[in-house]
């Protein structure tokens, strides 16, 4: 039987990001009332994103519009019959942020 002095080297997982450093385009990540929302046009056709929740009651605007503007997500069309609803969609770096904060 021979002697190795072989010896196992541990590296470091390097595909999970520190989730104390932030996205990695820069920014922030979504607060958890913006990923609710986000992550609810994840799986709709076009990446619908919806006006309501799961108990029937509005999303808060300010959640609606700060996505917006972080470019998360993008107005869809306008409703001529309630046109102060917010009817939106999921862009690519929504999904991006999505992935990515829990990745």
């Amino acid at each position: 039987m021979e002697n190795s002095n072989s010896s196992v080297h541990v590296l470091p997982v390097t595909n999970r990001r520190d989730k104390n450093k932030g996205p990695a385009k820069g920014g922030s990540f979504p607060s958890e009332q913006q990923r609710h929302w986000l992550s609810r046009g994840v799986g709709q056709a076009g990446g619908k994103l919806p006006l309501f929740d799961e108990e029937g009651q509005r999303y808060n605007e300010k959640t609606i519009r700060s996505c917006l503007t972080k470019g998360w997500a993008e107005p869809w069309f306008e409703n001529p019959i309630k046109p102060d609803w917010l009817i939106c969609r999921l862009t690519d770096s929504g999904r991006e942020i999505l992935l990515e904060q829990y990745s």
